[in-house]
């Protein structure tokens, strides 16, 4: 009851800040979510925590662990800057840090390459931070970077998009492989009304969660005859970039006339084709993963709206995921071994346990949830 009481207190909280600065699965009512998260602003630029409101300093104290952070620095590295849906995971992050005293870096490559990622992972090593939390674009170019700051004393873990395990303590995941796989695949059964040709708009051909969700599409695919009349036509990539991403939208529609749905399990992609879709009043639908707030203008059942229903977890939790695991890492609670357990205060499914994927280790944050027209107005403004 603590914890439900602190999360709506903090959400309040959070809401106000916000205005004054102007899957088929069961979810929590959104008064008991988490709350809406701002902008992530540099750790630098973040009040003291003297400064904090009271229902902030009571969610601080019970999200404090029981050791002492203030020693240490927590470094969070995102898939790229300008990424609304990174802005949110390092929010979740920084809370989580901050509330324990910590000191937290956060760094945004220029682009979403492992180029781009190396070079800041590089800089970090040589700041000497204590752990580094990477959303990474490619799972192996990543290797060799992360083993440099492994060898350097630093602890690595990955969020949202992970390396190859063995470059990495624990994987940090939003949602299991197949659950997300299943039901985007069913998604686009439903929306084509179970045969004709659909096509996914993915971030990066790197990606891995993405890769990842897109293979379990087709496996579930493949191996079920209910999927027969369902046609995949192409995996387009519009690498987490807006236009990038509204070009390949357009592309689609002209070469594909025939074409019944586009999946993008991207929330930059998502919130670009569904402009385009929308603006050409096109009879295409739109399913995938995306932000409540930038989708619920897309949001509906009808002809007016481009996207019927959509998927996601809470990406401020996931970041505080990343930064309880982060804290846990550093101060020797886990080691990222199956089996470890740490408490995460503010979650509600805490205390977490590590357990094996088949590739490596991970810590699943829970299950996608549907957002429709029968919600998203009131989950648009939480996150």
């Amino acid at each position: 009851m603590k914890k439900k009481v602190i999360s709506v207190l903090l959400c309040a909280a959070m809401a106000t800040g916000i205005l004054a600065g102007c899957a088929g699965t069961t979810a929590p009512a959104p008064e008991a979510a988490a709350p809406a998260a701002e902008e992530a602003a540099p750790a630098e630029e973040a009040a003291p925590a003297e400064e904090a409101a009271p229902a902030e300093e009571a969610a601080a104290e019970e999200a404090a662990p029981a050791s002492d952070a203030a020693a240490g620095t927590f470094a969070i590295v995102t898939k790229s800057a300008g990424n609304p849906f990174m802005d949110r995971l390092a929010s979740g992050f920084s809370e989580v840090i901050e509330a324990a005293g910590g000191t937290v870096v956060r760094q945004d490559p220029e682009s979403a390459t492992a180029d781009a990622q190396i070079t800041v992972i590089q800089s970090l090593i040589s700041q000497g931070v204590n752990t580094i939390a990477i959303s990474a674009n490619d799972a192996n170019a990543l290797i060799s970077v992360c083993n440099e700051a492994r060898d350097a004393g630093i602890k690595v873990l990955t969020l949202d998009s992970d390396v190859d395990p063995s470059a990495r303590a624990v994987f940090c995941n939003q949602a299991g492989v197949e659950a997300v796989g299943q039901q985007l695949i069913d998604a686009v059964y439903d929306l084509t009304g179970g045969e004709g040709q659909y096509a996914i708009l993915s971030a990066t051909s790197q990606a891995t969660n993405q890769n990842a969700w897109i293979d379990a599409m087709k496996a579930i695919q493949e191996g079920d005859e209910k999927y027969s009349k369902i046609e995949l036509v192409e995996v387009a990539y519009g690498d987490d970039e807006p236009q990038k991403s509204t070009d390949q939208t357009q592309a689609l529609l002209q070469n594909y006339p025939d074409l019944k749905v586009i999946c993008a399990p991207t929330t930059v992609g998502i919130a670009a084709a569904a402009k385009v879709l929308q603006d050409q009043k096109s009879s295409v639908k739109l399913t995938g993963l995306g932000l409540p707030s930038e989708m619920a203008e897309y949001i509906g059942d009808d002809d007016a709206h481009s996207c019927p229903y959509m998927f996601l977890w809470n990406p401020i939790d996931l970041g505080r995921l990343a930064g309880y695991a982060s804290l846990a890492l550093y101060d020797g609670t886990i080691t990222g071994a199956v089996g470890d357990t740490f408490e995460a205060p503010t979650l509600e499914a805490s205390p977490y346990t590590i357990v094996d994927n088949g590739a490596g280790t991970e810590i699943i944050l829970g299950p996608p949830f549907k957002f429709d027209s029968s919600n998203i107005d009131e989950w648009k403004v939480v996150y």
